[in-house]
């Protein structure tokens, strides 16, 4: 049968859109229904096609035989749900208890014919950047990725892949491809908006235009950056073990694209490399024309202290109060003593002008 015969679309009027979630558990406390807003998608495909919304208390079913998967999304799930899942599909407990818990560091386990995968998630909401996870089960007939936190929605992905037939026809390998790729993609927009704003920053350093904020504004990007490299780093491991080992699910002719997404991490973490040598490089410039500011102002200080000590050591010395002092009695003396101060206060002056103190 051709993948655009309607022959799959009738074989599947068993499985029902809707149905309750009702398999016997209910560890989330949920009167053994499902969370609406946890199942994002639950889509059965053949040869590259979707072709049936599954109930996913009995998605497993539709896994029965080759050139069939389910592809399930999932927004922070109640236990009961992956727990039904598990069931379904074996997956190992550990990797449950993975996804349970968040805050996972990126990585890939292999469990028999299943991997477990963590992704690390992040996106601009205007200039901040905020993180998210996504754990992806995959094993031959199923993809289930689960998202925690402020993370983007896959729905992209998934019409994305189904615009593209004949690659979704390699079935699980490049479902996990295509949320790997649409993961680091996302970080690129982020680098960019890091680099616009260092830009932004390395100008009015240069400019001397920085304010007070500079530091605070060069120490946020950092902060992002270092944030964002620990997000990415780890994924270079992730995408080269996948292209090396041996999983049971993944095609070799599905390997290079692997290795497409491992290039683009590869260039995210060059990029995020060079903006924090980039700020670095531009807080201490900052730190360089602050510190020769300070120096003209202190020798601006310096010398107009030298200047006003003149008149002030001869007025402390007549301002003594003695009886017996030598000039008190002169007649010239006041306007003598005023031409010497006036005339020494203007040599100090054009002197400290000629060295470029004033």
């Amino acid at each position: 049968m051709s993948a655009g015969d309607d022959g799959p679309h009738d074989s599947f009027r068993d499985f029902p859109r809707e149905s309750p979630w009702n398999d016997g558990g209910n560890d989330g406390g949920n009167d053994g229904q499902p969370d609406p807003g946890a199942v994002v998608a639950c889509c059965g495909y053949e040869s590259g096609r979707r072709v049936a919304d599954l109930d996913i208390s009995r998605c497993g079913e539709f896994c029965d035989r080759d050139g069939r998967f389910v592809w399930v999304g999932l927004r922070e799930p109640p236990q009961d749900l992956l727990r039904g899942l598990q069931r379904q599909f074996q997956l190992h407990d550990l990797a449950i208890e993975d996804a349970f818990r968040a805050h996972q560091r990126p990585k890939v386990e292999v469990y028999g014919d299943s991997v477990f995968i963590v992704l690390r998630t992040a996106r601009l909401i205007g200039e901040a950047v905020d993180f998210g996870e996504t754990h992806v089960f995959a094993g031959k007939g199923y993809v289930i990725s689960v998202r925690h936190g402020d993370t983007s929605s896959y729905g992209e992905v998934r019409a994305r892949a189904e615009a593209m037939p004949k690659l979704l026809r390699h079935g699980e390998d490049f479902v996990v491809y295509a949320i790997m790729d649409f993961v680091v993609d996302n970080y690129t927009p982020i680098v960019d908006s890091i680099e616009r704003q260092a830009d932004d920053i390395e100008d009015a350093v240069q400019k001397s235009c920085a304010g007070a904020d500079t530091v605070w504004r060069i120490a946020a990007l950092r902060r992002d950056l270092l944030h964002l490299r620990r997000v990415t780093a780890p994924l270079m491991d992730v995408c080269t073990r996948l292209r090396r080992m041996e999983v049971p699910f993944i095609d070799a002719e599905m390997r290079p694209y692997f290795q497409d997404v491992h290039d683009h991490v590869i260039r995210v973490n060059e990029s995020i490399d060079i903006l924090r040598d980039m700020l670095d490089q531009t807080f201490d410039t900052h730190l360089l024309l602050a510190a020769n500011r300070q120096g003209d102002v202190m020798r601006q200080l310096a010398g107009w202290a030298a200047i006003l000590a003149v008149p002030t050591a001869i007025a402390g010395i007549y301002g003594m109060n003695f009886d017996v002092m030598p000039e008190l009695h002169v007649e010239w003396g006041y306007p003598v003593v005023l031409a010497f101060i006036a005339v020494s206060c203007v040599v100090l002056y054009l002197w400290f002008r000629r060295i470029g103190w004033l």
